[in-house]
């Protein structure tokens, strides 16, 4: 797994061995056991692993220097997550998961200083976990204007009521951010719904279960719960940015995840592609007739190899965009990686598994853990429909409006 020199900085270049050589040495040996195991049985192991990264200082790359990480642009930081990627564990160990890493920037941006010292300072420094319950069972993800749960105002309370799910990680998180209509009337939906926080040890949060994903029941970080909201009473001061901001803060977190998402995916199909290389080499149809030596086999390694390094040009460029130019100008090209690098990311674990044959859909490797649960990326964020959409309308716009 290399990169070219252009697509890393003298920090990076510097850091990349060193996650690698950590991802080797005390992930890859433990991994399966722990994602097809109990996550919960080993937490005191992954924790002790945490200390560990803190230690060769590792821990929280996406953080400034003064709060605890390393201080790495979203071009810096895009390289190490692809490298993370490669692991189940990997962004977990170094405390740049998702959802928290996301809920990081937000508060970073949005939260008062009440918020940022109670709740977002422990979250960096990997003592609490957190969630974001945005999606709703009743309506299409797809369009976030479209939401039941409601938080009304009560002096100086909110009273929340509403069901969220896929509010993923809630099992063993210390509190969520939650998107909620504050103002249903407004006659824009775009400033109806607000973000606020919610501690999960409030009574009225339920979480009701944690979601199969194709029959794997996940725990703890691994999970994807299910959440309700029952006269959940929260103060107005855990308001995150101010009322009607829900739908812009949800656009600012969505930029830059969808960075976090795409390398990730990357670093999960240089891993396939490198179980299928293996398994290409070893395997053998007959004596001395090796799979690697199948016109097939080598045009599926050939093409998965080229699609990574274009998935990996147009991410990387796209976060050199957001950096440069915001995440609102970068918009067109945030949609084309989503849709592109989850497509990439699907067709390079379906060859590594065929290369596995049967071996490729038990759980004897990582890539049936992987199919299951990363079919979800052309899901999450966006449907690719949503995002392919958006991207014709607009390069249609200047010939319609042509004349």
């Amino acid at each position: 797994m290399s990169n070219s020199e252009f697509l890393t900085s003298s920090r990076t270049e510097e850091l990349l061995p060193k996650y690698r050589a950590f991802l080797k040495e005390h992930l890859y040996p433990i991994e399966k056991e722990i994602i097809y195991g109990s996550f919960k049985a080993h937490l005191p192991q992954l924790n002790s692993l945490r200390q560990l990264a803190k230690k060769e200082k590792l821990f929280a790359p996406h953080l400034s220097e003064s709060e605890g990480g390393l201080g790495l642009s979203l071009f810096e930081f895009a390289g190490i997550s692809e490298v993370l990627g490669s692991s189940p564990l990997g962004h977990y160990i170094f405390n740049c998961q998702a959802p928290d890493i996301g809920n990081m920037e937000l508060m970073h941006q949005f939260a008062s200083k009440e918020l940022k010292d109670q709740y977002l300072k422990p979250l960096q420094r990997g003592e609490i976990r957190s969630c974001f319950a945005m999606t709703e069972p009743e309506h299409a993800g797809s369009n976030p204007k479209h939401l039941s749960t409601l938080a009304i105002r009560d002096g100086d309370h909110y009273v929340i009521n509403g069901h969220k799910w896929f509010t993923s990680s809630a099992d063993g998180a210390s509190f969520t951010i939650v998107m909620a209509v504050t103002d249903p009337q407004n006659p824009n939906p775009y400033q109806r719904a607000s973000m606020i926080l919610v501690p999960l040890d409030n009574s009225g949060y339920k979480l009701i279960r944690n979601i199969p994903i194709m029959g794997d029941v996940g725990e703890d970080y691994m999970s994807h719960g299910e959440v309700s909201f029952t006269d959940c009473r929260v103060p107005v001061s855990n308001l995150i940015g101010y009322e009607g901001q829900g739908f812009v803060l949800a656009q600012e977190r969505l930029g830059p995840g969808r960075i976090h998402h795409c390398m990730r995916w990357i670093g999960i199909c240089e891993r396939a592609l490198d179980l299928m290389c293996k398994r290409a080499v070893y395997r053998e149809l007959d004596p001395g007739r090796p799979l690697a030596s199948q016109q097939t086999i080598q045009n599926w390694i050939a093409e998965c190899s080229a699609s990574i390094k274009a998935s990996r040009l147009m991410v990387m460029n796209t976060a050199y965009q957001i950096e440069k130019s915001g995440a609102k100008a970068a918009k067109e090209d945030i949609s084309t990686i989503k849709f592109f690098v989850s497509d990439v990311l699907m067709k390079v674990l379906d060859k590594a598994i065929q290369v596995h044959g049967g071996l490729g859909i038990t759980d004897d490797t990582l890539l049936s853990f992987w199919y299951r649960h990363e079919r979800g990326a052309r899901i999450y964020d966006g449907p690719d429909e949503v995002h392919k959409s958006v991207l014709a309308r607009s390069i249609l716009k200047p010939y319609m409006n042509h004349e």
